[in-house]
């Protein structure tokens, strides 16, 4: 049998020719920080769908089901971690749940990032089948990374006030036994920023200015109990920080961030700040990395010609698609230019995930 010598990590979700999204925004990151990467794509296109065209196949079930199988035959399936993203469909999602659920029995320690990848600002862009596949795969997962959207299909609670906030949580820390959870852009609107400690909340920030990122762990005591999911007094442990918004968009931004958190979440290892816990402290690194790979991207993007920062049009981007293509080229992340702020050099300051404290007593 092989020995590990080292952290791998099992990567599967979507690739890109052109680009930084999925696996391409996720793998450099994972491997600049020493993570050896094994990489199985569930898309195979030739841009994002941000371009408004786009050329490729998605990976069929049977297909993801041979290469598990001969990985498994060849005694490849090593990882110390494992990171799903997107899947489009539900066949396909079903085969990736069967090898996670195989590999958390064989490594019961193995580090489970889900991405469950489904939509935002109220749209789907997978098929619908695949919410209830995902609500299944929760109890494997370490850690899960869903955004608003994605919160509401998972828990069936619309996030309107704090109270269906704690709901939310809840449903996912209790019901569906996920230890680690992290909410990231948030919109800050008025009654979260009403809820939010002046120390989280910075001075006139408002849903325009700020996205909030929210974190929930379960602590180490709780998760060595047999009875945590019986208990109602359980309650996870709540950071919170809000962060600059940089106006345009961007793609990738949520696989760069869910790698990033992986590759830095060190359940075993003690923070130095008392207040922090193994997941605020991955979300902090994860979170101030990423905004300033996104700071060199807005950088690199306003320094191009003009026809290629052109803003969007949807009548002039349908009648001349190039125009479309061109912005968009310009935004891609700029992962390269920007490996040494993913390695941690060159900046200084770290934007500290902060306790909410007393969240769970706030209505």
């Amino acid at each position: 049998m092989m020995t590990l010598t080292s952290e791998r990590v099992l990567s599967i979700q979507s690739h890109v020719v052109f680009g930084y999204v999925g696996g391409k925004a996720a793998v450099f990151p994972l491997q600049l920080l020493g993570y050896d990467v094994d990489v199985v794509n569930t898309v195979n296109y030739s841009n994002h769908a941000g371009y408004g065209r786009s050329g490729g196949t998605k990976t069929t079930a049977a297909e993801l089901d041979s290469i598990f199988q001969a990985m498994e035959l060849n005694e490849l399936l090593l990882p110390t971690r494992l990171l799903t993203g997107y899947i489009p469909g539900a066949e396909a999602l079903s085969a990736v749940a069967k090898l996670a659920s195989k590999l958390r029995r064989s490594r019961p320690s193995m580090t489970y990032l889900l991405d469950p990848v489904m939509g935002d600002a109220g749209r789907l862009y997978v098929a619908p089948d695949v919410v209830p596949v995902y609500k299944d795969m929760l109890p494997l997962a370490t850690i899960i990374t869903p955004n608003w959207f994605e919160v509401e299909l998972l828990t069936d609670v619309t996030l309107k006030d704090i109270p269906s906030l704690h709901r939310a949580l809840d449903i996912l820390h209790k019901q569906y036994r996920v230890p680690n959870v992290v909410i990231s852009s948030i919109p800050l609107n008025g009654w979260l920023a009403a809820a939010l400690p002046s120390s989280i909340l910075p001075p006139s920030a408002t849903a325009s200015t700020h996205l909030l990122c929210i974190s929930s762990s379960l602590p180490s005591s709780a998760l060595q109990s047999s009875h945590l999911y019986a208990s109602d007094t359980t309650r996870s442990i709540v950071h919170a920080q809000c962060v600059p918004l940089i106006p345009g968009y961007f793609s990738g931004v949520g696989d760069l961030f869910s790698a990033l958190l992986l590759a830095h979440f060190h359940q075993d290892q003690t923070p130095e700040n008392v207040a922090a816990s193994p997941l605020s402290e991955a979300v902090s690194q994860a979170l101030t990395k990423t905004h300033a790979v996104l700071l060199v991207t807005q950088a690199q993007a306003e320094a191009l010609p003009e026809e290629e920062r052109l803003p969007t049009d949807d009548e002039l981007d349908k009648e001349y698609p190039l125009r479309k293509t061109r912005r968009m080229r310009g935004r891609e992340l700029a992962l390269v230019k920007g490996q040494d702020v993913i390695r941690g050099r060159g900046h200084a300051h770290v934007r500290e995930m902060m306790l909410w404290d007393g969240f769970w007593d706030t209505r």
